[in-house]
């Protein structure tokens, strides 16, 4: 499917779909307990994958026809042996929670994915595993998908780098907590996107399960039990990050874009306002009633670390692309391991659209400037991330932008292209 999108002007309310980061951990949490209900959760393609981890591990998922709620029935800390293989689809996040799920198992469980998901690197996850006695293959020895882990894998001490992914830390702190000795992470290298290890502490505290901070890494203590009646999704602000784009950009004269959902939390895309904030864009946040308001301003390009936000970087690439000056993206390097390689399908993108880019290893820098934005034919690399944040610079560009892959949004934000539509936004979606 593509979307087609023509310059336009927008304005008023919108609301901001859920986290998936916390609705992962919420559902996987509610797996290890003995159950609960998930409250506003975010039923995307990734979180059904989730969803179908925590029933192959003997529990179940039962979904209001509204999709407000998820009532989990749980395995109570002692997931089965599927019956059959895991398939996590494109959702990166699934595969690494819940291979550590799976290692707990008494048999052994296999995890497989799309093309994307099979290319990403899970290895330090696997040797992680097999540090605590338990098995764990990539089937192609690569480091890669498919997987096969399992052997009642028990706790201990283990040494992980930190600048792969903060999604191994994840899966060990949360199987952790359920085995007899618990697990000690002890991390090699600086954690690279440190914010996504504080909304699982913050998710594990709310299910009763202590974990911490330690000198070098973290720790959860062995024995415990996950404990929560319900547990309530806030907001998404990767999502709320091209919401956020399109107001500073494209915002009627005279009107402002107010984002709905915003409501504080652990999440490290919040920095999306203060960067905002920094580009020379009006930005009110009432934290109370979880409102962003923004108006539309001349940008100047600044420079940010995404070291602990990749998500951002694609929406920090097109408001490069605006504003005036240079916009230097750095610290990037791991943004290249997600569903794509973030970080140069921006630069390719872009430059169809007319923008000036300079793609190094771990840089990104828009010379807005230099930039002319017009519309074209862009390819969505079959990345959530990269589909909307193109969609919102066909908001400013001259003619019509065709973004290629348009249901991809469907990963992270189902709705986007209707809460643009919704916002006066010129947008049509062609089979």
């Amino acid at each position: 499917m593509d979307a087609r999108i023509a310059r336009s002007s927008v304005a008023g309310r919108v609301r901001a779909p859920p986290s998936k980061s916390y609705t992962h951990r919420a559902i996987l949490a509610a797996g290890y307990a003995d159950g609960a209900r998930v409250e506003h959760p975010l039923v995307s393609a990734d979180t059904r994958a989730t969803m179908r981890a925590v029933e192959a591990y003997g529990g179940r998922v039962d979904r209001d026809r509204a999709e407000e709620y998820l009532d989990v029935e749980g395995f109570d800390g002692r997931p089965d042996t599927p019956d059959d293989v895991i398939d996590c689809a494109n959702s990166g996040t699934t595969m690494r929670l819940v291979t550590a799920t799976g290692a707990l198992a008494p048999g052994l469980t296999v995890l497989t994915g799309d093309d994307s998901l099979r290319s990403r690197p899970q290895g330090p996850l696997l040797d992680a595993v097999r540090q605590l006695g338990g098995r764990a293959e990539s089937t192609r020895d690569n480091g890669q998908a498919p997987l096969v882990v399992g052997d009642s894998t028990g706790g201990g001490g283990v040494s992980i780098p930190g600048d792969v992914s903060s999604q191994y830390v994840t899966a060990l702190l949360m199987a952790g907590a359920v085995t007899e000795e618990g697990i000690d992470v002890d991390l090699e290298t600086e954690l690279k996107s440190a914010p996504y290890v504080d909304i699982t502490l913050e998710v594990l505290e709310a299910f009763g399960v202590e974990a911490e901070r330690t000198g070098r890494g973290f720790a959860v203590p062995g024995g415990q039990s996950y404990r929560a009646e319900r547990y309530a999704v806030p907001g998404d602000f990767s999502s709320i990050s091209y919401l956020l784009a399109a107001g500073a950009l494209a915002a009627d004269e005279g009107r402002s874009v107010v984002v709905e959902g915003a409501q504080p939390s652990a999440q490290g895309d919040a920095a999306i306002v203060d960067v905002l904030r920094r580009m020379g864009a009006t930005v009110e946040w009432d934290r109370d009633a979880g409102e962003l308001t923004v108006t539309r301003a001349a940008l100047s390009g600044v420079e940010v670390d995404v070291g602990d936000t990749p998500d951002l970087l694609p929406t920090l690439a097109t408001l490069g692309a605006a504003a005036g000056g240079d916009t230097r993206i750095v610290n990037c390097e791991h943004v290249r391991y997600k569903e794509t390689d973030r970080v140069a399908a921006m630069a390719t993108e872009l430059e169809k659209l007319g923008a000036a880019v300079t793609e190094r290893e771990d840089e990104l820098v828009v010379h807005g400037d230099d930039s002319d934005l017009r519309g074209a034919r862009v390819e969505g690399y079959h990345d959530h991330r990269i589909v909307m944040a193109l969609s919102v610079a066909g908001l400013v560009a001259d003619g019509e932008t065709t973004v290629e892959g348009a249901e991809h949004v469907d990963v992270s934000f189902p709705d986007f292209f209707d809460a643009l539509a919704g916002l006066g936004a010129d947008v049509h979606r062609v089979d």
